[in-house]
């Protein structure tokens, strides 16, 4: 019998990632060998002999790294007629590990700075996402501002009925929707509905982009320096982080850094801008901040769209326009009022430009917060041929759960059970640094996916998030898809909100809306036509985890009960929580069934 199991702390302790210099501790049970030696890796091989403690186990404590890095270990068995290996299950998800007849892949440990901490609101947190061209419209709407808009937006068109569907426009050059079709929703709009945020139990407001840009979905930036005249203004940015931070909440800028639009005043390939672009002009001032293989028509861009000019990362004066503490894009808007950014791609942006970036604005404010576009494992992802960790202590503060949003979806489903979901959950809390850790947004919707009741009706799929859009906007709910739909929703956002990291809401998922992949995930919020009900379960859920510290910042034990159960227990060691803090509160048990009636 060969056995280790890094999830369970007799095995490995402590559990999860450990802070730099400390001590590890593991075990290793075995009866084939009197022999056991431990593998570490941390750039170098180390082979420590294990001691035997009884009843076949084997035992050694090492000390990890002084700096901050991923350290790895397995297990080297020598037997009468052969050596065994030790290390970590196919999957990587940590946990029971496997046997291997050659050397196998090892148990990662993640060794964090131990001067690591993000922004407890996050900790404690609710966040809810908010596309604002969609959300909602104060009664002014556009006044003041006619002329500033038709200047900045006119190939716009602007929808008469709030509750009509986006339109379906494809460009003919690339088959993307164009997305030139405005509703109007404004950050005065926003404002005006903070009450009913703080009704549901939220406390921080996750905006996606909000600067001048060619799109309602302004992914295209035009300028960093202007909030779009069709959302308002700077003033009207103030006056809502205002509010918000009188209700103690906080609002949370969406940054796209790694391109910018070709309708920009950087770019200019339209000339809608008194700028000279660097599409314009070799001379410009931007022309470095970009790469063209044949000017001013071929150029690099993201992922190959035309209305997205990739910018150079590298490039000093990019970087000094962003980071510089004068007037630099990422500490300006925190002064004026953001509690930080959530990084749109941040695997297409250098390690070294993530550290300087949460330098600037930490400098600016201590808990901002820099949250990054991560989809796979944030704590050992290759990114373009470069290894990447973002949770050492030095680049992010966390990232969007999409592991765990898949995981939970596909456990709602039926394609995995409670013990894979389980898995899931412990991989998670075994790679990320508690900080890290309990800083993650998880999301269950996204203005990047089908909204989440058409996920639980098993739409969120490869094949069907690919549907072509003029059919996947003729998708509907029938009647028992929806209320079954609804049932497992709910079960999720309790599933969330019993696990560590800030429960996510997207707008209009708490008032039951629907639809498939862009555009059709981005209708405007449904104020006319919410499920009062839905919204009050929902509600009550954020506002128990809100109101309970436990929840919040306890530890965490997660157990499958059968296939279809899942029960999580948060708890206190001696009334402290996770970070060592005192915290009043009993233990809270929440059991999750995979078909809640």
């Amino acid at each position: 019998m060969l056995y280790h199991d890094s999830h369970d702390a007799f095995y490995r302790k402590p559990l999860g990632a450990i802070k730099a210099g400390e001590r590890l501790t593991v075990r290793f049970w075995c009866d084939e060998s009197d022999t056991v030696v431990l593998r570490t890796w941390d750039g170098s091989e180390q082979l420590t002999p294990m001691k035997p403690v009884g009843d076949d186990h084997f035992e050694a404590t090492v000390t990890v790294p002084s700096s901050p890095m991923l350290f790895w270990y397995s297990f080297i068995i020598p037997r009468a007629h052969d050596v065994a290996y030790y290390g970590v299950g196919p999957e990587q998800l940590g946990g029971v590990g496997a046997y291997s007849p050659v050397e196998p892949a090892s148990y990662q440990v993640t060794v964090y700075d131990p001067a690591y901490q993000t922004p407890e609101y996050l900790q404690k947190g609710v966040v809810y996402q908010i596309f604002p061209d969609r959300f909602f419209k104060d009664k002014n709407g556009q006044k003041g501002r006619v002329r500033k808009i038709a200047a900045a937006h006119p190939e716009a068109t602007f929808h008469e009925n709030w509750n009509e569907k986006p339109a379906l426009t494809p460009d003919p050059e690339n088959g993307d929707n164009m997305a030139l079709d405005f509703f109007g929703g404004t950050l005065k709009g926003i404002q005006q509905k903070l009450d009913y945020l703080q009704e549901l139990g939220v406390n921080v407001l996750y905006i996606n982009p909000m600067f001048r840009a060619r799109t309602n979905h302004r992914y295209d930036t035009g300028s960093y320096e202007e909030i779009d005249p069709i959302l308002g203004d700077e003033e009207a940015f103030e006056a809502l982080t205002a509010a918000a931070k009188k209700r103690g909440m906080h609002v949370m800028m969406d940054g796209v850094f790694s391109h910018t639009g070709a309708d920009s005043q950087y770019f200019n390939r339209f000339g809608r801008y008194d700028t000279v672009g660097a599409y314009q002009s070799k001379e410009s001032p931007y022309a470095d901040w970009y790469t063209f293989f044949e000017f001013p028509h071929k150029y690099n861009s993201w992922w190959g769209f035309y209305t997205l000019p990739a910018v150079d990362k590298s490039n000093k004066a990019y970087r000094h326009y962003l980071l510089n503490p004068e007037n630099g894009i990422l500490p300006y808007w925190v002064k004026k009022g953001a509690c930080g950014w959530r990084l749109d791609v941040a695997d297409e942006l250098p390690a070294d430009l993530l550290r300087e970036m949460r330098t600037a604005i930490k400098n600016v404010r201590e808990d901002s917060v820099l949250l990054g576009e991560v989809w796979e494992d944030a704590s050992n992802k290759v990114a373009y041929g470069v290894p990447r960790c973002y949770c050492l202590g030095d680049m992010l503060d966390s990232v969007l759960n999409y592991p765990l949003r898949r995981g939970v979806i596909d456990f709602f489903n039926g394609t995995i059970d409670a013990y894979q979901l389980r898995r899931i959950i412990l991989h998670q809390q075994e790679v990320y640094p508690a900080p890290f850790y309990y800083a993650l947004m998880n999301l269950l919707g996204s203005h990047d996916r089908v909204r989440i009741l058409n996920a639980m009706c098993g739409y969120d799929r490869p094949g069907a998030i690919q549907m072509e859009r003029t059919e996947a906007g003729k998708v509907t709910l029938g009647e028992h898809e929806l209320a079954m739909a609804k049932k497992r929703y709910v079960e999720a956002v309790k599933l969330l909100c019993a696990l560590p990291g800030a429960p996510t809401i997207y707008y209009g998922d708490e008032i039951g809306m629907t639809g498939m992949a862009d555009p059709w995930n981005r209708a405007p919020m449904a104020w006319d036509d919410a499920d009062d009900e839905l919204r009050g379960e929902i509600g009550a859920l954020l506002n128990h985890r809100r109101q309970s510290a436990v929840l919040q910042t306890g530890l965490l034990k997660v157990e499958a009960l059968d296939a279809w159960t899942l029960r999580i227990t948060r708890y206190t060691e001696d009334g402290r929580d996770v970070f060592g803090n005192e915290i009043d509160g009993a233990d809270v048990d929440v059991v999750i069934t995979q078909n809640p009636r």
